[in-house]
């Protein structure tokens, strides 16, 4: 759980303290020193549903107690609270939801909050402690936007927490539609959404950002955030005077990664000087030739001219070799990653088209979709295995088993790929998958669904990486890839992404760079934007941890290493075009919501739809 949360969580735990037992008596009171847990859960089973129930409580509220959260969540949230009276279900719901979010598991405190929706007496400090736990939790499981208007609803009721970061966090991972969405019509929600508004059009200009704050603060005199601005733009108050205004951009002129290196550089031009004819407070720029060069002359030679801060070098063994350093020169962002399992050196970030990022996405969001048992295919190559690793690894952390994983050669027949991964007998498929991972390039890619649909599999739903789509609409091509959602860089997917590509970041240099000649030369372009944007943002990212910025390529973050993470946008084919996904969040248990819609940054591309019940799926089967 991020500091952030946890911040969040002791706040709730403090108001559960103070109005969820005082003056009730715990599931605990009269047993101190009476049966175990696994007594009490054996005594139940012989027990009235009525009796089982608080039985049960007593036994998560024991567990709890000795710090075993993780036995007395599974225990919580197997109660059938519809057997217990009034003021005991009010007990359990603070009970599961400080569980759940204590375990991270947004999920079991939807269920302990539904309490909020049936006719159960409760006193204010309950109700708001319930509401806060539920916005937290609707945060968790992929509804910023939902969170973000519960927890501006609580502050309009003058709820006794400290709000402020947790609405800056939600309303940061919303994009157009679904940032407007939150202004309710009145000075409190208008004010965040404005809020939010100006740091993304200044961020990259501190002095510039807090002039418009100022300019802010007199039209929202009277606002929470003007009485005490979220942590992430009071951190940036201390960065002030330390803009980056020199930057050394180490690129290969020549070589075998001269024409990558070009498509960056005209990216990184291009922003640049759109950047310049917006008024904006622009670092210099100066290019250095890294074909063959040694680092350490090349920082030498840049500390020499003056800069502050270095962009590359984009040789994968040059970046590992700074990785394995204690500091670097310079401040750097490198433009690839390096071969070490973490980053050692202080001082050092690193960026890139991530496909492993992609992998570990896709996982996520399968999860959220209530996926459990997941099939694999992947290319029988060093790619596919470095892809296929980082999937595998997020899908299990989060419980997910994989239930068939198959290597493919990418010049082989897609029929034999598939009927090793269903084990095909005669025409039939297996039916204990629920979702396929798909990492593969689009002429494999398109011949996966019908092969699928041939062995009765055609309802498995399929999650896939940005690679299976080239990168502009081809419907009489990609009309075979329907219903397959995928993530892309927010460039490449405007009206999936965020509704058009007037509402993407750095428009101008979108208008400029989007020729429609080559997409996998216009996502280094992209890449080359966000990686001028992050450079002169160095600082932040260095003394802001987890700070966010809606790039270009995506939702960018420095993780505690330095690595740049990413996190895309959703899309899904229709009609052979991508479009913003028809999408179900299916949760466990009986209380969950009939629908919901996914993470963060990807609130704007998503979209909800109830499941279609009437033709149950041949080869998928419920979690």
């Amino acid at each position: 759980m991020d500091k952030t949360l946890r911040r969040l969580c002791g706040a709730g735990l403090v108001a559960l303290l103070m109005s969820g037992c005082a003056g009730q008596p715990s599931p605990m009171e009269g047993v101190r020193g009476g049966p175990e847990p696994a007594e009490l859960l054996t005594r139940a089973q012989n027990q009235s549903a009525s009796e089982a129930a608080r039985t049960r409580l007593q036994a998560a509220d024991i567990l709890a107690r000795r710090g075993d959260t993780a036995q007395a969540l599974e225990v919580a949230g197997g109660i059938d609270a519809t057997q217990l009276d009034a003021q005991t279900r009010v007990q359990w719901a603070l009970l599961l939801s400080q569980l759940g979010l204590d375990q991270e598991d947004g999920w079991s405190v939807i269920q302990a909050t539904a309490v909020l929706d049936g006719d159960v007496s409760m006193t204010r400090d309950q109700t708001l402690t319930l509401r806060y736990r539920r916005a937290q939790a609707q945060g968790l499981i992929g509804e910023p936007q939902a969170a973000a208007k519960a927890l501006i609803a609580l502050q309009r009721d003058d709820a006794p927490f400290e709000l402020n970061d947790a609405i800056w966090r939600q309303l940061s991972r919303l994009r157009g539609p679904a940032l407007d969405g939150v202004d309710q019509g009145d000075s409190l929600s208008r004010g965040w959404v404005e809020l939010v508004k100006l740091q993304r059009r200044n961020g990259g200009d501190i002095a510039k950002l807090f002039a418009r704050l100022d300019q802010w603060r007199s039209s929202y005199p009277n606002h929470p955030a003007a009485r005490r601005l979220p942590g992430d733009l009071r951190a940036l108050r201390e960065l002030r005077g330390q803009d980056v205004r020199h930057i050394a951009v180490f690129l290969p002129e020549t070589g075998p990664l001269a024409n990558v290196a070009s498509a960056l550089r005209k990216g990184i031009e291009t922003r640049h000087m759109n950047a310049l004819d917006q008024g904006e407070q622009t670092p210099q720029l100066t290019f250095y030739d890294s074909s063959g060069a040694n680092l350490d002359t090349l920082y030498a030679q840049a500390t020499l001219d003056g800069a502050q801060v270095v962009l590359g070098p984009l040789d994968k063994d040059k970046v590992s070799q700074l990785e394995q350093r204690d500091s670097v020169p310079l401040p750097t962002l490198a433009l690839n990653y390096g071969v070490a399992p973490t980053n050692r050196a202080d001082g050092l970030f690193q960026y890139g088209l991530s496909a492993e990022d992609e992998a570990r996405q896709v996982a996520r969001r399968a999860r959220l979709d209530g996926h459990q048992r997941a099939g694999m295919l992947t290319p029988d190559n060093d790619w596919g295995s470095r892809v296929g690793a980082a999937f595998r690894d997020a899908w299990r952390q989060q419980g997910g088993q994989v239930a068939s994983e198959v290597h493919y050669d990418p010049e082989g027949s897609v029929a034999n790929a598939v009927q090793r991964l269903l084990d095909t007998r005669g025409k039939r498929a297996r039916n204990d998958l629920d979702m396929l991972f798909l990492l593969a390039l689009p002429p494999f890619a398109r011949q996966v669904p019908p092969t699928l649909e041939f062995y009765y599999a055609k309802d498995l739903p399929i999650y896939a990486t940005s690679h299976l789509y080239e990168g502009h609409p081809q419907p009489r091509l990609d009309h075979d890839l329907n219903g397959v959602q995928f993530v892309e860089i927010p460039w490449q997917i405007p009206e999936a992404a965020v509704g058009g590509a007037d509402a993407l970041p750095y428009y101008a240099s979108y208008r400029e760079l989007h020729d429609g000649s080559d997409p996998a030369l216009f996502k280094l372009e992209a890449m080359g934007v966000d990686a001028f944007e992050l450079a002169r943002r160095l600082p932040v990212l260095k003394a802001v941890s987890g700070i966010e910025i809606f790039g270009a390529t995506g939702t960018l973050s420095a993780a505690d290493d330095g690595r740049i993470h990413r996190q895309l946008p959703w899309a899904q084919f229709t009609g052979g075009v991508p479009q913003p996904p028809m999408h179900q969040v299916a949760a466990p248990g009986p209380a969950a919501p009939a629908s919901s819609t996914e993470d963060t940054n990807e609130t704007d591309d998503t979209v909800t739809r109830p499941l279609d019940s009437a033709q149950p799926p041949r080869a998928t089967v419920s979690p």
